[in-house]
């Protein structure tokens, strides 16, 4: 059931409230690697999205490695430097414990698992595209979990549309205007060639995330179980239909 809170509610405190387990295990998980990192820097290789590691493009060349498809999800978990790890986080904790309190635990870490690797797939995919501002990205190095946040902001903003989120800590614009604004942001960059590596990524996230959440309103299966029936019950509603007796002008009336 959707949650809806009043537009006061955090008007007077600091964070959506206390980290939950769930969150613990990623926040661990990213720091743990992250520590691996600095200690075995060859990680960041290992792990980090190297599109072109997992599909290399056509007419590249033979490529060293192929088929690294493990670091479609293995990227989301390490990081870049202090600030990236300590940023993303942070938005992790800000926007995803009301998620996973709204969801519950086991939909919320499918949610952002789903996004993180879709928005890795797509990144790889986008290498693909026969243009130069996209097969950049073959010789990147992607790295961090900001696929994931960005599909944890735009679940936001679509479950809390008007919620005012500080962009930059200086004025507050409602959660909708926001990720409007961040995606148009990764839109535009993810087309220039000096900026498009993580900004490619940042919009697989919103369209992995959005696809996600529109398409669990229909679950095909469901659908296709839900006409089955329908068509089992119409088929012994013809079998078991009576015909009332009466008047000879109405012979033809049903009762069901």
């Amino acid at each position: 059931m959707r949650r809806y809170s009043s537009p006061y509610a955090s008007s007077f405190s600091f964070g959506p409230g206390p980290i939950s387990t769930a969150l613990k295990a990623l926040i661990g998980a990213n720091v743990v690697m992250f520590v691996t990192q600095m200690v075995l820097p060859i990680t960041t290789e290992l792990f980090g999205l190297h599109p072109g590691w997992v599909i290399p493009a056509p007419g590249t060349g033979p490529a060293a490695h192929s088929l690294w498809l493990w670091q479609v999800a293995t990227y989301m978990f390490l990081h870049g430097g202090i600030f990236h790890i300590v940023f993303n986080m942070l938005a992790l904790w800000m926007f995803g414990a009301e998620l996973e309190r709204m969801w519950g635990t086991r939909y919320f870490l499918k949610f952002y698992l789903v996004t993180g690797v879709g928005a890795g797939a797509l990144t790889v995919l986008f290498s693909l595209l026969p243009f130069a501002f996209s097969r950049q990205l073959q010789y990147a190095n992607v790295i961090g979990a900001s696929g994931a946040i960005y599909g944890l902001l735009l679940a936001y903003a679509l479950y809390f549309p008007d919620r005012p989120i500080y962009m930059y800590l200086l004025f507050p614009i409602p959660a909708k205007i926001f990720v409007a604004i961040m995606g148009a942001i990764a839109f535009v960059s993810s087309l220039s060639e000096a900026g498009g590596v993580a900004n490619a990524t940042h919009l697989g996230g919103l369209a992995v995330a959005y696809l996600f959440l529109k398409g669990a309103r229909i679950d095909p299966i469901s659908e296709v179980k839900y006409r089955y029936l329908k068509w089992k019950i119409n088929r012994v509603r013809k079998k078991f239909d009576v015909y009332s007796g009466g008047r000879a002008d109405d012979w033809d009336r049903r009762v069901h």
